[in-house]
């Protein structure tokens, strides 16, 4: 049975811990059942709530996790107390773990130039029983029908278990919704920045700040031209779920 989910500017999103969301890819694993699973920090809820049909594709993933402390909070004051943060790299991490005592073949997808071999030889080094199926860092632009059409090959043919997509957000979900149908994986799993920041590329916020909901400050301090944009609709995300909450605004999960 998959976790209740709750509709946050008509995404739903799982009420699940770690634990919870391992107990998810494990049980698509064994049960060889396709699906995809996102991972929600505030700003994609935001991108979801604008655009109905990156909306779609979150509430028909497998499993959408609290990827924010904001979101984590959300839950929370609605009933859901033993929700916790489900983080991307520790997610990664966690499910390395197991992967590495249940014979779990992995697979990467994204990263710049250099980053997904540096992950992968951190993740060795700390999983020596880590069984990975390969690796494609997809440039930066539109693919061709014949460079996507290869990559969908090379994927498949090296049989994984987990496809792990980090190619950032919503472009990651947009191609975990397309190429569903064309992967034999049962499992693909968005995971944004954790390729960066589990490669050494990227810095990463300390414990002590993911904790405290400041995570995305640290990340505006570090790659500000890049990222103020986003983060600049966090006071709007805010009104926008205050307005939710108080029945004055009223998102549909199912608006096409």
């Amino acid at each position: 049975m998959n976790p209740p989910r709750v509709s946050i500017l008509g995404v739903r999103i799982s009420a699940v811990d770690m634990r919870a969301a391992l107990g998810v890819i494990e049980k698509s694993i064994a049960d060889r059942r396709p699906g995809y699973i996102c991972l929600a920090p505030a700003h994609l809820l935001m991108d979801g709530y604008r655009d109905p049909n990156l909306r779609k594709i979150l509430n028909r993933s497998t499993m959408v996790t609290p990827d924010g402390m904001a979101v984590v909070w959300l839950l929370r004051a609605r009933g859901y107390r033993a929700v916790s943060r489900v983080y991307g790299p520790d997610l990664m991490l966690g499910t390395c773990e197991r992967a590495q005592s249940r014979g779990w073949r992995l697979y990467f997808v994204g990263g710049a130039q250099g980053v997904a071999e540096a992950l992968l030889t951190r993740l060795r080094n700390r999983f020596p029983a880590l069984s990975v199926a390969g690796y494609v860092s997809p440039p930066f632009r539109s693919l061709t029908e014949e460079e996507d059409s290869r990559i969908v090959d090379l994927i498949n043919a090296a049989k994984p278990d987990i496809v792990w997509v980090g190619l950032g957000s919503p472009r990651q979900e947009r191609w975990m919704a397309d190429h569903r149908a064309r992967l034999a994986a049962p499992v693909l799993v968005g995971v944004g920045a954790a390729f960066d920041f589990l490669s050494g590329a990227k810095p990463q916020a300390p414990h002590w700040i993911q904790r405290s909901g400041l995570e995305w400050l640290f990340r505006l301090a570090t790659e500000p031209r890049r990222l103020w944009r986003r983060y600049a609709q966090y006071p709007l995300f805010g009104l926008l779920v205050a307005a939710e909450s108080l029945g004055l605004l009223r998102v549909d999960p199912e608006a096409p």
